[in-house]
């Protein structure tokens, strides 16, 4: 059987608590700041933890073998 691989993607835009939580970049950032409002843009601000059942499916799928 052939190695599991870790998507290079995934690598990039998750990390890995030490608790095994999943850690992100909010989402809705990178263009058309213009329409939302100030009260969405500060708390996109950061990284957050994926809910239970998201970092699940993160890990399973592209991060078998963690970072």
């Amino acid at each position: 059987m052939p190695k599991m691989k870790t998507k290079s993607s995934a690598k990039k835009r998750f990390k890995i608590t030490a608790t095994g939580k999943v850690k992100a970049a909010g989402a809705g950032k990178r263009h058309g700041m213009i329409k939302r409002t100030n009260k969405f843009i500060r708390d996109a601000r950061g990284t957050m933890v994926l809910a239970e059942p998201d970092g699940k499916k993160v890990i399973k799928n592209y991060l078998p073998n963690g970072l």
